[in-house]
């Protein structure tokens, strides 16, 4: 399971996260997307902890506490939804088959 963390400040890295996180639990992991163009971070991140229980207590602790001047959003992370590439639902070209007589 991997934990969502939004509104987060420009500002923050990846190491600032862990040790917030810490707090409640081995952290395992920290990811902090950031901008395919300008590289600046996005203003989420994600977090994987080490128990599931580690995992709930960050989540009831930190949803809504203020940190580095912003109002945290912490919940378990959804799975990411599958966008797709392809535009018209899948349309498929078709039309008469010949026989061959």
């Amino acid at each position: 399971m991997s934990i969502y963390v939004g509104n987060l400040s420009y500002d923050v890295t990846e190491a600032d996260l862990t040790t917030v996180f810490a707090e409640y639990g081995s952290v395992k992991r920290v990811q902090l997307p950031s901008d395919r163009e300008t590289g600046r971070m996005r203003g989420f991140g994600f977090v994987e902890m080490g128990e599931e229980a580690e995992e709930t207590a960050a989540i009831e602790a930190l949803d809504g506490a203020e940190w580095m001047g912003r109002d945290m959003k912490v919940n378990k992370a959804k799975p990411r939804e599958n966008r797709g590439g392809s535009f018209g639902g899948g349309r498929k070209s078709g039309g008469s088959f010949s026989s061959g007589y």
